[in-house]
């Protein structure tokens, strides 16, 4: 799947308990025009080493496989995010149209 939205949360490394290999997590907000105004947040790993060249507020595509991961709260109420397992997340620039929008 792909996904294009802003990142919400700074990317942090993180172990895996398994595998003990490093990734990075980041959430991410995917917003719509239209009907849909309120976005839709994944939770984003990104399975490499290296950082990826990611900071808070930049757009992205996100290529990966959606899964959802289901929990118990620290309330002890059963919850749930959406995961993407990214191959890849990369920065994109916005239209030259859009970005005039934005500053005009």
């Amino acid at each position: 799947m792909q996904v294009f939205g802003n990142v919400a949360t700074q990317p942090e490394r993180k172990r895996s308990k398994t595998t003990s290999k490093d990734y990075f997590e980041f959430r991410l907000a995917e917003s719509q025009r239209g009907v849909d105004t309120q976005p839709t947040w994944y939770t984003v790993r990104v399975m490499k080493e290296d950082k990826p060249l990611l900071d808070k507020g930049d757009f992205v595509k996100v290529t990966g496989k959606l899964k959802t991961d289901f929990y118990l709260s620290r309330e002890g109420k059963p919850t749930g995010t959406l995961l993407v397992i990214a191959f890849e997340a990369a920065k994109i620039a916005k239209p030259s149209s859009v970005a005039a929008e934005v500053t005009g």
